[in-house]
């Protein structure tokens, strides 16, 4: 594996956030199955649905006042 095609996190993190608003070429979509790991994909997904979650919560307490 050379450097440019080498699995990380941030690589995961990009493909996930992508994900999250549907906007996704099938060429990148094929790239990242090629490239990226399950472990990074499915931790990175969790993190991000949290950090979504946390925003909505915290959105939710500004806008009724607690």
């Amino acid at each position: 594996m050379d450097k440019a095609s080498k699995p990380s996190f941030l690589k995961a993190i990009k493909a996930v956030l992508w994900a999250f608003i549907g906007i996704r070429k099938s060429s990148a979509h094929k790239a990242d199955l090629a490239q990226l790991s399950p472990v990074h994909i499915i931790v990175s997904g969790v993190l991000c649905a949290a950090v979504f979650i946390g925003i909505l919560v915290f959105v939710v307490h500004v806008v009724i006042g607690k």
